[in-house]
């Protein structure tokens, strides 16, 4: 992973996972793609695939090759993943392109389960687990990204936080086919991650 690009957790859209082969230490991961999915693409460059910020060394008008840490792959659900499964991709932003979103790192905060499923007339409603760590980075009407995705929660109770799914999003990412103990990657706010690591300093 590469910590000094950016994204915003809107997604280009969803591609698909065209070979996984695992050699020694390092896992390499080939992803289809259609040509109006991604633009200008070259080697070199951060990719964000399910929220994992990874870095683009083949590529050609349909598909590009990324290469992967142990640690990596079996801190996400790409450990999981099988040739086949939809993946939602998006390029690093540009220094002088829109901000829409929120900052999204690409660092992957853990793995977590798909609560409660609820169809809300065109809207699904999703509830997750929170792990007890970064319970006090998930509030509502706050930022989450959900395999890169860029959500805002709704509510927040009992160990769980909740977003809503709107018809865009659902045609957009691979989050519309989630269903009760399905795993998606969470990264938290940054901001948050700032103010708790104030707030902990402060306790000294």
């Amino acid at each position: 992973m590469k910590g000094s690009k950016m994204f915003s957790g809107v997604v280009a859209g969803k591609a698909e996972i065209a070979s996984i082969n695992k050699k020694d230490e390092t896992i390499q991961m080939t992803v289809a793609y259609t040509r109006n999915l991604l633009t200008n693409i070259k080697i070199g460059d951060s990719i964000s695939i399910n929220g994992t910020c990874l870095t683009v060394e083949k590529f050609n008008d349909h598909q590009f090759q990324v290469t992967m840490m142990p640690q990596t792959y079996e801190k996400t659900t790409f450990k999981n993943l099988q040739v086949g499964d939809k993946v939602n991709v998006e390029q690093a932003m540009k220094a002088d392109g829109r901000f829409e979103g929120h900052i999204v790192t690409g660092h992957i905060d853990n793995v977590i389960k798909v609560a409660k499923r609820k169809i809300n007339e065109n809207a699904i409603e999703l509830w997750f687990t929170i792990p007890a760590r970064l319970e006090s980075q998930i509030v509502p009407q706050g930022s989450v990204a959900l395999n890169g995705v860029s959500l805002t929660v709704m509510d927040v109770k009992n160990h769980k936080f909740s977003i809503g799914l709107i018809p865009h999003t659902q045609d957009k990412t691979n989050l519309v086919h989630l269903q009760v103990d399905d795993e998606v990657n969470l990264e938290t706010d940054i901001l948050g991650k700032y103010v708790q690591a104030n707030l902990n300093k402060e306790k000294f």
